[in-house]
């Protein structure tokens, strides 16, 4: 692969003006495509054939409902008023008719009118429902923007008034902040590291030119399949983490490769060749790792993880091409102007024994079991909130927002379970007389607050029941009611009965992707080893990288789950609303959060191998190998955090506990497991790390390490070259 990545690098170089404009014909191609061809994305997540999701599709076509999206309007007397007053009355009649006017909207009901009140006992609270023509989310912005214009002149007639629901449920609009973040931190970082202002661009730009194809390419696929909105944020937030890592690495290695003596040619060409071994690796594990989500069989979640694989793909095919071709323009400018003039072979060595790092590796090698003992135990306890990890699809709305205080006045009003009420269908020639005469039964049910008489269809083979939770929607209580509800009504003589509505679709969701976590845990785990003995041909130092991925992975849950459910600094992160973590959060981060770790793995232990390979001792090899590798992990991890940490600070709920599990799990992976725990381990094990049993000595070798083109002169304008120094 090494020899194979060097001649792409050198045709890269010296084809470098064509690939530049190949890759800018299709951003380009792609941009105009995402322009014209784009469709809208989903908010609700859902899975086919489950009863709650066959149960709403029979409900619409039974009762003709479901297709318009609502919103709820709730209004409020002054204190110390009722809304029935004549007065207040008058109001609240001209807010109605006003919603019934909106553009998009088909009928706004009338809380007060006689026949079906919508007014709290107390005759302070009630709720106008708007239905839209567009189905839950397709109401265009421009609707919405009407429909809270509305709400907001309301509110000048002296009621309080705020709207939630479906129609107004889409989520803030995504600003950009999170990426400016990222990339600021991201430009800091490699101004540092390189030393050049120039270089530091041509990695941003080049990492842009990743992201901006891929997520064009994802805004182009919304118009022919269903994608949920989150996925072209999160594409991005991961395609610009890994698009500039894997430039850095690329970059570093090509400067390297100038301060031994190479030419620019021979030294991008050895560079891709070496340190582009190890990204195509890395970028081959995360692909993985999040195509592998298809195995987990729910059908929103492989499309999040291909989307996301696909964009990771694109980042790997532009660090190998056009980074080169970049660094061809750029040439020797890459380095520190005081470092652009020195003649091949001139720079001065570098001393293994000094400078920060390589103090740092010292004192964790000479102190191996202390470091090992304290890492395992400080991750350990991090990782304990985990025991009490709990999961919704239905995130709280983040508070003062409109949403957030609709709900609040809706639960005041009305208890904890009106903004999530079950809907049990009964479907037979007897359905409403059974649905009757199961009330009771459902009314005696712990944690039932109301049970509303049934409604028929037309037909009169199918009638509905609305059970209202005396609990929220994303508690225990309503999950474990959605179960009993199902257990009561198995047995029903003559009727098929099914327990349905949002709060129910959560919880079957949820239950799902939950139980498909342990499978993708040990899939990603097994891969994770199985991909390490191949390129270190080692089962020791295999084993000592997946369990620092688990204690990894341990601590950046246990970190969302003290924050986003316990509530612990939740107003220094920002957080306004605590409760469970999203039933994606986990699942998505185990793929990404895995496939990031093997980088650091990979790019670290293969300059160790490396060093070993040309024989050092064992506790050389890693002091040595890890000298040489730890600056760029350093950097790229820094990097990777800023990018994380810019999305976490947004508004978007779903990403929020994402972007913040996955900055915490890089700062513990980079800076605790692969600096700390992993140089410790492999110092214990000594000679038995590198260790693999001879009825292994079959497996291919990868040579990540970019070891053969030692024998083999790298390519650039046809004829052999030196290749620079590999160490």
């Amino acid at each position: 692969m090494a020899r194979l990545l060097s001649r792409l690098g050198a045709f890269a170089h010296r084809n470098r003006l064509a690939v530049v404009l190949v890759w800018l014909f299709l951003l380009i191609a792609a941009s105009v495509g995402a322009t014209t061809l784009a469709g809208t994305t989903s908010n609700t997540f859902s899975i086919p054939g489950q009863e709650s999701t066959i149960a709403l599709d029979r409900i619409t076509s039974e009762f003709g409902t479901g297709s318009g999206a609502t919103a709820t309007v709730v209004l409020q007397a002054p204190a110390g008023q009722t809304l029935t007053t004549p007065d207040n009355a008058a109001k609240v009649a001209g807010v109605v008719d006003a919603l019934g006017k909106l553009p998009g909207v088909v009928a706004a009901s009338d809380p007060l009118s006689p026949t079906a009140p919508a007014i709290d006992p107390g005759r302070t609270t009630a709720y106008s429902t708007v239905t839209f023509v567009a189905a839950a989310g397709d109401v265009s912005a421009s609707d919405q923007d009407a429909l809270t214009a509305a709400v907001d002149q309301a509110r000048t007639t002296g009621l309080t008034a705020e709207v939630t629901g479906q129609a107004v449920a889409a989520g803030p609009a995504h600003q950009p902040v999170g990426e400016s973040l990222g990339i600021v931190v991201a430009l800091l970082v490699l101004a540092l590291t390189y030393g050049s202002l120039v270089a530091a661009g041509m990695t941003l730009l080049t990492a842009g030119v990743g992201v901006g194809l891929g997520v064009a390419g994802i805004t182009i696929a919304t118009g022919f399949i269903d994608l949920a909105s989150t996925t072209p944020a999160l594409a991005g937030m991961l395609g610009l983490a890994v698009g500039i890592d894997y430039a850095l690495f690329i970059v570093s290695r090509f400067r390297q490769e100038l301060r031994h003596g190479s030419d620019v040619g021979a030294a991008i060409a050895t560079a891709v060749g070496t340190a582009g071994s190890a990204v195509v690796t890395a970028g081959v594990t995360v692909v993985i790792a999040l195509a592998g989500l298809a195995v987990v069989g729910i059908p929103f979640l492989t499309q999040m993880g291909l989307a996301a694989a696909a964009t990771i793909v694109v980042a790997v095919l532009v660090a190998v091409t056009l980074v080169p071709a970049a660094l061809g323009f750029l040439g020797r400018r890459a380095l520190p102007k005081r470092e652009r003039t020195g003649t091949a072979g001139a720079s001065a060595p570098i001393r293994k024994d000094r400078g920060v790092l390589a103090g740092w590796v010292q004192g964790v090698t000479r102190h191996r079991v202390l470091a090992v003992v304290l890492t395992v135990a400080t991750l350990g306890v991090l990782s304990v909130p985990v025991l009490s990890m709990q999961t919704t699809l239905v995130p709280a709305a983040e508070a003062d927002t409109t949403q957030a205080r609709a709900d609040q006045l809706l639960t005041g009003a009305f208890g904890n379970g009106f903004t999530g009420p079950l809907t049990v269908l009964f479907e037979g020639a007897g359905a409403a007389a059974a649905a009757t005469a199961t009330t009771a039964a459902i009314t005696a049910l712990p944690d039932v607050a109301l049970v509303s008489p049934p409604v028929p269809d037309a037909a009169g083979t199918a009638a509905l029941l609305t059970v209202v939770p005396k609990s929220g929607p994303s508690t225990t209580e309503t999950e474990t009611l959605v179960g009993a509800l199902r257990d009561t009504l198995a047995g029903t003589p003559g009727v098929t009965v099914s327990v349905t509505g949002t709060t129910a679709v959560s919880v079957d969701v949820t239950a799902a992707v939950d139980g498909a976590l342990p499978v993708y845990l040990v899939l990603v785990v097994g891969l994770a080893f199985i991909l390490l003995v191949l390129v270190f041909r080692s089962l020791l130092v295999p084993l000592v990288g997946v369990l620092g991925f688990l204690l990894t992975l341990g601590s950046a849950l246990g970190a969302a789950v003290a924050v986003f459910q316990w509530g612990w600094l939740a107003g220094l992160m920002g957080v306004t609303t605590t409760g469970p973590l999203i039933a994606l959060a986990p699942i998505l981060v185990i793929g990404i959060l895995f496939g990031l770790a093997m980088d650091y793995q990979v790019f670290l232990v293969s300059r160790m191998h490396e060093a070993h390979g040309h024989g050092d001792a064992p506790v050389a090899a890693i002091r040595n190998g890890f000298r040489q590798a730890a600056p760029v992990v350093v950097a790229a991890a820094l990097i990777m955090f800023g990018v994380f940490a810019g999305f976490a600070s947004g508004d978007d709920p779903t990403l929020k506990s994402i972007a913040f599990a996955l900055a915490v799990g890089i700062l513990v992976d980079a800076f605790v497991v692969r600096m700390v725990l992993v140089p410790a381990a492999l110092a214990l094990l000594g000679e038995k790390a590198w260790w693999l049993p001879g009825w292994l000595r079959w497996l291919p070798v990868l040579d990540v390490e970019g070891s053969a083109l030692q024998e083999h002169a790298a390519v650039d304008d046809g004829r052999p070259q030196p290749v620079g120094a590999l160490r």
